[in-house]
This record gives C-alpha cells, structure tokens and sequence, in this order.
C-alpha cells in the first residue's frame, strides 16, 4: 500500500525510451459537457434501458430513477474530487491506482473495461426498433453496423465529434421534451401512484412492488445517468481539468437526470393503463398520445440519438484502452499498439478494439448484457467511493483539487448503500462478473505484481504533474 501515498509519474517518465504522446488539449467546459451528456445519452437511455424497468417494477421505475439520482450525486462528488486531483484518461483505474493500490486500481479497470466493452453494445441494440417505422432491419445486424458507423467516427478529431454528438444531442432533447409534454398532456385520474408502485402480471393481476424489487432494479437505475463519468475519461483532453472536469461532472449529472426523469414520470401518469405501462412500448404510447407522424419523428430521433451514443462511447472507450498501454497493463506489442495515435490525434488501434468486439456482442442476449453491467456499475462505484475516502492522505491532502463538501461522510455512506445494493443483485450478473474479475486477479498476481517496476505504472500527463 505504499504506493498509494506518492505521487504518480508523469508520461514523460512513466518508461525507458520514447514516451507515448500526449492526448491534445481542446475543449472546456462546453464541449465536455456535450460530449458527456451524449455520452449518457438521455434519450437513448430513456426509450431502450428505462422500459426494463417498466417492465419489472412498473410505476416505482420513476422512484427508481429518483433514489438512483440522489446516490449519483455523492458518485459525482467522489468523481469531481479525483478526477481534478488525478486527471487521466484511465478514470477510474488512474483514480483508485492511486489512491488504494494497483491491486485495487486493476479490478476497477477491469469493472470499467466490462463497461466500456458492453454498453455501447446494449444501446445500440435498440437501434432497428426505432427504425421500424421507416425501415425494418434485423435487429443484431443493425446494431453491430451503429458499432462499426461509431467507430470510424470516433477516429476523427475530438473537436469535430463535438459538435457532431452536440447536434444529435439536440435531437434527443427535443424528443425527451415532446414526449414529456405529451405524457403530462394525457395525465389522468387512474394513473398509479408514484409513490406506491405497482406493476402488472400475468391475466391482468396487479402487484405491489416492494422496496427490496426497487433495490434490486437499483443497478440498472444506476447504470441510467452512469455516463457523467466520461468527463474523467476525457480530461487528458479538456482545457485547465482541474477547474472544468468537476463541473462537467456535476452540470452533466443535473441535466441528464431532468431529461431523462421528467419523461419517465409523464410516461407514468400519462399511461392508459398498468398493463401498457408495464409493456414499456414508449412508441406504441407517443402514436396513442398524437399521430404516427410524431411517433414516426420521435423514433428517427431517438435512433439518432442511439448513433450519437455509440460514437461518445467508443471515443470514451477508447481513451481507455489508450491510458492501460500507456501504464503499461499488457504485453509490450499490445502496449505499443494500444498507445499508437492517429493523423487525428486519436487512438486508432484502441479505437478499433473498442469498436469492432462492441459489434460482436450485438449478437448476445441483450438483458443479460444489461444486468452484467449493472453489476459492474455498481462495483465501480463503490471502488471509487473507497478511493475518495483515501484522498486526503499524504501529499494528496494539499493538493490542487476540488474538493467535495461533508467528506467524509459522503462515499463513506455511499459505500455502506453500494455494499447493499450489491447484495441484492441478480445471481447470474453477480457470477458473470466475479468470474471475470477472478481471472483479472490471476492475470494481476501472475503477471502484473512479479513485474510492478516495469507494468502497470499509473502516470499523469506532464503538464499535470504538481
């Protein structure tokens, strides 16, 4: 544990011989902020994630969404704190690294490789049926093509996907906002209570749904406004990180959680029925509300929106990949080729190993892959919790930073809830993750510990450094 309380190297000294380059520096605020609110991709989440929840917790999914909010906002807080005193394009693993070991570094790396690697694919899946209305497409083929479309994307300048994913963004807001007014619009006396959920079964039987269903919904909840996150990823890239990424964080986190629970509570109150609520068909219901004309338009958007996500996070992904060979996490050949920039300035080859196996699992159960990273949501947040308790430790404690209000209070809370969240998990997610985080420790303690001089040395850019 010792490594916790020094400094990490600068990329100038992280290895013998030539260093990688650096990621170039070219956005703010702004254009953080867009790239991270695409990231989260409000509507795409809104009209592919969010009816898993309607479908198994009914009208408690707007509760859900709620309690996953506030527990975001102390994530956000640990995150705005590490990520302005760690900046690195690792996020999380550069964070925890760190602060609470490599070991520790490692296994959040490997919760947020399985994140990077599946999300784009879960979303994208979504894709064929939103073009139904102009197109009918093989639902995992289309999917894989949004995967290879995002990924030739996502090697062009980091500059210009900004303002490409800025104008989808303004799609998906229009869409979440005509389907708030519309759901508001047809809001009835019948509708179920917010408060009191229930859900509907099989032959029309209505349930109540618990408090223990609304826990256990709580990783998909959690996965929902999970992509604020992206602003650590992109720090290496933004200009002065340590005043802009805490408020990229926090400014992403506010706006995507209003786009994306307002719709849900007007989608709720303005459901003919349980029984149609609980079918999460958000196209069936906007036709009902107005016309296939606005259904039609409001399922083009969302598809754009889906695109406009796929190309954030592989761009986000990749920086990823681009940060582990940097620090060294692999076999040199695969360290060299990973770090490898492109005429762009981008990650090529990290682009394409993102990309290109994101198609791939579009051919796998989608709610498998859902749950999975729930699972994984979870267990990276409380990670980075732990982290955040860590960092006012040593040399740590003075330096520059923002720095989050009722520390410690804040992630040592957030720990004991994450603690219980996770233990009310799915069991096949929780096996698939811990079985996959088993073998990362083997590869950890057989490969990575015997060789901790020369991998898996966490480094800041230089002009971070201090």
């Amino acid at each position: 544990m010792t490594d916790t309380l020094r400094p990490p190297q600068s990329v100038a000294a992280s290895a013998a011989g030539a260093a990688p380059r650096q990621l170039k520096r070219s956005i703010g605020v702004v254009g953080g902020t867009l790239l991270t609110l695409s990231c989260v991709t409000p509507a795409s989440t809104l009209f592919v994630i969010v009816p898993e929840l309607f479908s198994s917790i009914g009208s408690a999914t707007a509760l859900a969404i709620a309690i996953g909010t506030v527990l975001c906002v102390a994530v956000a807080f640990c995150y705005s704190e590490l990520g302005t005193l760690i900046p690195s394009a690792g996020g999380e693993y550069a964070m925890v690294g760190t602060l609470a070991g490599r070991l520790m570094g490692w296994l959040v790396f490997v919760l947020s490789l399985i994140v990077v690697m599946i999300v784009p694919s879960v979303i994208a899946l979504g894709t064929a049926d939103y073009l139904a209305p102009v197109l009918h497409l093989d639902k995992a083929m289309t999917g894989a093509a949004v995967m290879l479309a995002a990924t030739l994307a996502g090697l062009l300048d980091l500059r210009a996907n900004a303002w490409i994913t800025g104008v989808f963004l303004v799609l998906e807001v229009i869409a979440a906002a005509v389907v708030a007014v519309l759901g508001f619009s047809h809001a009835h006396g019948g509708a179920p209570s917010l408060l009191h959920g229930t859900v509907a079964g099989d032959h029309g039987a209505v349930s109540t749904v618990s408090m223990g269903a609304i826990v256990g919904a709580m990783g998909i909840a959690l996965f929902i406004t999970q992509g604020f996150s992206t602003a650590v990823y992109l720090s290496e890239e933004m200009e002065n990180p340590r005043r802009n990424v805490s408020r990229t964080v926090l400014w992403t986190l506010g706006i995507s959680s209003a786009i994306i629970l307002v719709p849900v509570v007007a989608i709720t109150v303005g459901a003919p029925d349980l029984e149609s609520l609980t079918a999460g068909d958000l196209p069936a219901m906007v036709t009902a509300w107005s016309n296939s004309a606005v259904g039609t338009f409001i399922s083009l958007c969302v598809a754009l929106a889906i695109i406009n996500a796929g190309i954030v996070m592989v761009i986000q992904n990749s920086r990823v990949l681009f940060a582990s060979a940097r620090d060294k996490a692999w076999p040199e050949p695969v360290n060299k080729a990973f770090s490898t920039l492109g005429r762009f300035g981008s990650p090529w080859v990290a682009t394409l190993a993102v990309g290109l196996p994101g198609a791939a699992l579009c051919f796998v159960k989608g709610q498998l892959l859902s749950n999975i990273t729930g699972v994984a949501v979870t267990g990276m947040y409380l990670l980075v919790a732990v982290a955040a308790l860590l960092s006012r430790r040593g040399h740590h404690k003075h330096a520059a930073a923002w720095r989050m209000p009722l520390w410690p209070v804040v992630p040592a809370v957030l720990v004991a809830v994450l603690l219980y969240v996770m233990t009310k998990l799915d069991t096949e997610p929780l096996l698939w993750t811990g079985g996959i985080t088993a073998v990362a420790t083997l590869y950890w303690l057989f490969y990575l510990r015997p060789r901790q001089d020369t991998r898996w040395v966490i480094s800041l850019p230089e002009d971070q450094q201090g």
